[in-house]
């Protein structure tokens, strides 16, 4: 029974020193059946997210410029933030997804919102 108890202990102790229980990081999502309409008067950015390649507004864009790119298009002094739509195409994964969420955090002044699969 000694051997039993000692055996538990250092498990629970292992497994206490090697969890964390803090979040690593969050990433906001708007559906958009709950997405509100935005203020600005400007129409919405529209971008597909494939496997390989991502799209603007019908234009191929490199995934590393999309921020700079998103950035020329969104208005500082506007009135309410820009709706950014992102339709998923066939073969996306949820990392790639979650990468592209990444990179629009860094966006001010956009409010994306995933529409599906297109």
């Amino acid at each position: 029974m000694t051997s039993l108890i000692d055996v538990i202990f250092l498990l629970l102790l292992f497994f206490m020193l090697t969890s964390t229980f803090s979040k690593f990081s969050e990433v906001e999502l708007t559906a958009a059946a709950r997405a509100s309409a935005g203020s600005s008067d400007a129409p919405p950015l529209f971008l597909q997210l494939g496997a390989e390649d991502v799209r603007l507004n019908g234009r191929d864009v490199a995934f590393d410029t999309l921020p700079d790119t998103l950035g020329s298009e969104v208005d500082p002094d506007a009135a309410g933030p820009r709706v950014l739509l992102i339709a998923l195409r066939d073969g996306v994964s949820a990392q790639r997804l979650t990468d592209l969420l990444v990179q629009l955090r860094g966006v001010a002044g956009l409010t994306p919102t995933v529409v599906g699969a297109s």
